[in-house]
């Protein structure tokens, strides 16, 4: 937070000599104290000239720091020789800024003794805010007889909350002037006015001489009162005044339409806490200096009602009032940048116009749809839920008018991110959804039943979602040409769960217009108040705004404050004053409305939209109303909160309210006006009942850029004959990963990694992990495609694997390996922020944008996945099925036990396989073919793999996108593997021919006996494999085959039944690390019965060797991990089992 600390020179007074000439004195000034830590400044202003005549307390120069603003004044009358600095100067605390003759006008008797003083200004620490557009700071007085607010008490503005609905205020202990950093000078002024009385300013010696008592005026000194007649009398305390409405005047502004609580009046914003008399001083012209600033004179210009060039007291209060506590409450003060608080106040602080009539009745028309669109829907479906918007019906003209201002400032798109309270209303009146096909989903029609068209096949099921979790988009034109694409994502019942898909959705849409301010695309999301308050993925989303991977030129957040949160009453659901608080910590300024005054939503609306386009930076509309019914329609709320009910039965709509208002203030509309705007809305809603049944509507359910993408009703073609390149064009990635720009200081560590890539590229043998995955990225950007790569730590890779960015060791400058290609597309990556749940949400609204984008997000380790479950269950896993919605995204989750304890071990691969969408108990058919494999990926809901070897994890990386379908896909990816002396491949394996391998049977057939005589046949997957493959080597086993499986879903039936057979003397066994009720084993175990009793018509029960069921995923103890890997290893290569499935072990 910057303070803004506000500094008058004051020197120490000469004690008159008598009968010695008087000496003339020139004064130094020099820079001032200016806190704690703070050593220099910049000179922003020189406000005078040399030679000038300057009065005491007049501004000499202004100066500014990263942390304060600070005035220099002159600390007596006198005449300016001349600055020892100029504007842009750097100075440090103590070096001069001018000198100022101050008896140069007396010295015509007496020939003066020259001397000179120098004076530093001293700090005395305020609070109180900048007031004005221009105004760079408001000036302090010296210490004053006058009460001071406690809104200057640096305690009351950086360390407590201001709860307005308690009443409770932070009491004044101590003059301003006497804390934080000014407790040094107050101490020098007490030593030398104990020294000598008349030695310090008048108000210090009253302050001293009373202990302490501010209240007492020293004796033949009158307080700067109302009736003083001195120029400028009334500035300081007009300033604070001011100062304080700007901080605090929401906390009184009339925000509750159902005025639940009675406050107390702020004695911060009563004119006689600074001295005024409201009786004496209401009608009389404020006396103010010049160096009040510009833009305070222009506020108090806008203040002066009756435009007679005086402003008063009285109109000076009413239009604070009016600007700070009325219908509108700003919250700005937290923000650290004084061009942004100034260009809020130049659009604040000014009169408010009326609406145009035309305006008013757009208002009116907009309010009537949205308040007869929940009536009819109450009506016609009155036991249905549909979470309506009553109470706060003025959302609809607010956001209507938000697209509006939006594509006046060069927006094209706008993308809607919210929960299910009010969704109906905004699909229907904000994106025009016909109304006619939600009045077909509330009587149980669904999108396949209307649709006529057959599918390929029945096997795919699109389970759908209820009416009020569904998306849709809407293109309007504009009769002057401007054009606008709406959209709103879809979400489950987990409120803000969809809030960092926004974001990911419309920084992807930005990134493919080239547009890198945010200009052209505009996310907005709308929160109930509680789960704002309460959500912490609202957090992660807000943490995104400015960070170089994520930001998307700012969100317009919108708050639909119920004031309650089902059954919970805001003192239940929050700690802080408002549900809106949050925004606080990025600067966002807060605008609170009263959803009762649909004008006063409307300013608001197209405020925000000003900000955000100006700023790009986030905007937080607090849209305080009211829920009139329960959570849902058919709730009861009156067992919880009954005295707000009471007054919800009481209250007229918006709607009648704002018919009212309009009919008696003007621009006026017509009562027949207004009743035709209510009536054409119900024949509209009417008239669409009647043909809901008829009526036909040709959705693009995939959305935009999804054109080429073949849904599951089709049937797409797969990429298996696409996945292997040509040697020239691998070996030409191969140069760029060993190539560093000229003069680039290379990190030692990596000269002998890039030396092992080029000896890898030359020989064709030993390609690691770490290459295979650049090769991968590097062949994909050749081919046009672009990645896009985030996740914590993922530049260097978790385990120092993956350096696909490298920093030059002098200069800390990027160099990425393979965007030295040249071609059109990129590899973007990025080290994310500390967030799985935000983050991944974020990758997967980017994917859903852009399926021409392989989109990758890894853990830092597998683990820590289950942080983002809630993206993972309700949309990555689910998505395609409830809303159509495809994505491509790939997960990247470390996994693997190396005794390395329970949270750095498993992936936790058993929920993905427990959401996959296939029948145990089905064999898809023509599994022999590759179409059939490629449909059976296709009906599937995502891929989980766990490959072993890095040409495999090459394919399934490349295969993402060289399909004409897009699915997810869940890689265990190893760690253990990543430099293992085993797990390499050759080159040949990645060229044109070669195709991602869904198992590999028994690899060394020469180590083990003939077919016949196998005993035992292990399936396994994952890096169990190489300590099964060594286990075996060093025991000599000879009767034992190794079947791994590196696609477990969809899984390859026709495979294990073929290696089965192929075996026909051998026992089955699944082999696995992971506890018994975790891992794959509950997965497989069904499907290799079924694979072995259908396809081979021999059905086998495999047996089961691992760990037994825990209830943590590992030991914690390394010696432990050692002794359980062993025994899984001696067990699997013996005759026995861990357990038998369907019963004990005997």
């Amino acid at each position: 937070m910057r303070f803004f600390f506000f500094v008058k020179v004051v020197p120490r007074l000469a004690r008159p000599i008598v009968s010695t000439p008087r000496r003339r004195e020139l004064l130094k000034v020099n820079v001032p104290t200016l806190g704690d830590s703070i050593t220099e400044a910049t000179i922003v202003s020189l406000e005078t000239s040399a030679g000038d005549a300057v009065k005491a307390d007049q501004v000499v120069a202004v100066l500014e720091t990263d942390k304060v603003s600070v005035e220099v004044y002159a600390p007596q009358a006198g005449v300016l020789k001349d600055y020892a600095v100029k504007v842009d100067d750097t100075v440090v605390v103590g070096a001069p800024i001018c000198t100022i003759d101050t008896d140069q006008q007396q010295q015509k008797a007496v020939v003066p003794t020259t001397t000179t003083t120098t004076t530093t200004a001293p700090v005395v620490a305020a609070s109180t805010p900048v007031v004005a557009a221009s105004t760079p700071v408001v000036a302090a007085t010296p210490p004053q007889p006058v009460a001071t607010p406690s809104a200057a008490t640096p305690a009351s503005h950086h360390h407590h909350h201001q709860h307005s609905s308690s009443g409770w205020e932070k009491k004044r202990s101590a003059p301003y002037f006497l804390s934080g950093s000014s407790g040094t000078y107050a101490d020098a002024m007490f030593e030398s006015w104990s020294r000598d009385p008349t030695s310090v300013h008048a108000s210090w010696a009253a302050y001293f001489s009373t202990g302490g008592d501010f209240s007492v005026v020293p004796e033949g000194r009158s307080p700067e009162t109302s009736s003083s007649s001195s120029y400028g009398a009334d500035t300081m305390r007009a300033l604070h005044l001011i100062a304080a409405f700007q901080k605090r005047g929401h906390e009184r502004a009339d925000l509750d339409p159902l005025k639940m609580s009675m406050r107390e009046p702020l004695e911060d914003l009563d004119p006689r806490t600074y001295g005024f008399d409201p009786v004496a001083d209401a009608h009389r012209p404020l006396r103010l200096s010049e160096n009040s600033g510009s833009a305070v004179a222009g506020l108090l210009g806008s203040a002066d009602v009756n435009g007679d060039g005086h402003t008063t007291l009285e109109e000076l209060v009413e239009f604070l009032r009016a600007t700070y506590c009325g219908t509108i409450g700003i919250e700005a003060e937290h923000i650290t940048d004084l061009q942004k608080t100034n260009w809020l106040r130049s659009r604040i602080e000014v009169p408010r116009a009326p609406l145009t009539k035309e305006k008013r009745l757009h208002v009116l028309e907009r309010l009537a749809y949205s308040e007869k669109f929940e009536a009819v829907l109450g009506t016609k479906f009155n036991t249905a839920k549909r979470f309506g918007l009553e109470g706060v019906e003025s959302m609809i003209p607010g956001m209507k008018v938000m697209v509006d201002a939006a594509t006046l400032h060069g927006v094209t798109d706008v993308i809607i991110g919210m929960p299910h309270r009010g969704r109906l209303n905004v699909l229907c009146n904000v994106l025009r959804k016909p109304v006619e096909v939600i009045f077909r989903e509330f009587s149980g029609g669904t999108l396949q039943q209307q649709n006529k068209a057959a599918a390929a096949d029945d096997d795919w099921s699109s389970s759908g979602d209820v009416k009020y979790h569904l998306g849709t988009s809407f293109d309007r034109a504009y009769p002057d040409g401007r054009r606008v694409h709406i959209e709103v994502l879809p979400n489950p019942s987990h409120l803000e769960a969809v809030d960092p898909l926004v974001v990911g959705k419309a920084r992807a849409r930005l990134d493919m217009k080239g547009d890198a301010q945010g200009d052209t695309v505009l996310p907005v999301l709308v929160h109930g108040d509680a789960a704002f308050a309460g959500q912490g993925v609202v957090y992660e989303t807000f943490q995104m705004y400015d960070l170089e991977a994520y930001k998307c030129g700012g969100t317009i957040h919108v708050i639909c404050n119920n004031q309650v949160g089902f059954t919970a009453n805001p003192d239940q659901g929050r700690s802080t004053t408002y549900a809106s608080d949050l925004g606080k910590a990025f600067d966002s300024p807060i605008f609170h409305v009263n959803a009762d005054d649909p004008e006063a939503v409307v300013r608001v609306f197209e405020l925000a939209v000003a900000w955000r386009q100006k700023f790009k930076t986030d905007a937080v509309i607090d849209l305080v109303g009211y829920r009139r019914y329960g959570h849902n329609e058919i709730d009861e709320p009156t067992f919880t909160q009954p005295r707000m009910y009471e007054l919800i039965r009481k209250q007229k709509s918006v709607l009648e309210k704002y018919v009212d208002h309009v009919q008696t203030t003007a621009p006026v509309i017509s009562k027949a006006e207004a009743d035709a705007a209510v009536a054409a809305a119900v024949a509209t809603f009417n008239d669409a009942y009647e043909k809901k049944d008829e009526y036909v509507w040709d959705e693009d359910i995939w959305g935009q850029n999804w054109a080429a993408i073949v849904n599951p009703k089709r049937i797409g073609r797969g990429a298996y004959d696409k996945t292997g390149v040509d040697a020239e064009t691998l070996n030409r990635v191969g140069r760029a990963l060993t190539w560093v720009p000229e003069n680039f200081s290379l990190h030692r560590r990596l000269r002998p990694r890039l030396e092992q890539f080029r000896e890898a590229m030359e020989s064709g043998e030993n390609i690691t992990w770490g290459l295979a995955e650049q090769l991968a990225f590097g062949t994909l950007l050749l081919e046009g495609i672009p990645v896009r790569f985030t996740g914590q730590d993922v530049e260097r890779g978790t385990f120092t694997h993956r350096h696909a960015v490298a920093h030059d060791q002098k200069t800390g400058e990027k160099h990425v390996f393979l965007n030295a290609l040249g071609g059109d597309a990129n590899l973007y990556i990025a080290n994310s922020l500390l967030s799985e749940y935000g983050v991944l949400g974020f990758e997967l609204g980017y994917s859903m944008e852009t399926p021409n984008v392989l989109v990758l997000w890894e853990a830092q380790f597998g683990d820590f996945a289950n942080g983002a479950q809630i993206i993972i269950d309700q949309f990555l896993a689910s998505g395609e099925a409830k809303w159509m919605r495809q994505s491509g995204l790939v997960l990247l989750l470390p996994h693997g036990y190396q005794g390395q304890g329970p949270e750095h071990s498993s992936c936790r691969i058993e929920r993905f396989l427990a959401q996959a969408d296939e029948d145990p108990d089905v064999i898809p058919p023509n599994l022999d073919t590759l179409q059939g494999q490629t449909r059976q990926v296709q009906l599937n809901n995502w891929q989980v793999i766990n490959p072993t070897t890095p040409a495999n994890y090459f394919h399934a990386l490349r295969r993402q996108q060289h399909r004409e379908f897009r699915k997810p896909l869940v890689v265990a990816s190893t760690k253990a593997l990543l430099r293992h002396k085993l797990a390499v491949s050759k080159l040949e394996h990645f060229l044109s021919g070669n195709r991602f391998r869904r198992t590999y049977g028994e690899m060394f057939p020469t180590e083990i006996d003939d077919n016949q005589n196998i005993r035992r046949l292990i399936f396994c997957s994952g890096k169990i494999y190489y300590e099964l493959l060594e286990a075996r080597r060093h025991s000599q086993t000879k009767d034992v085959a190794i079947v791994r499986l590196e696609q477990i879903s969809p899984f390859p039936f026709d495979q294990i039944a073929n290696y089965a057979k192929s075996y026909p003397n051998a026992h089955l066994v699944w082999c696995q690390e992971e506890p018994k009720n975790m891992g794959c084993w509950y997965f497989v175990r069904d499907r290799i019965i079924t694979a072995t009793r259908f396809l081979n018509s021999n059905e086998q029960v495999p047996g089961y060797v691992g760990r037994t069921t825990m209830a943590s995923t590992a030991e914690g103890y390394g010696q432990v991990h050692d002794q359980e890997q062993k025994k899984i290893l001696q067990t699997a290569l013996s005759n026995e089992l861990t357990a038998v499935p369907f019963g004990r072990l005997h």
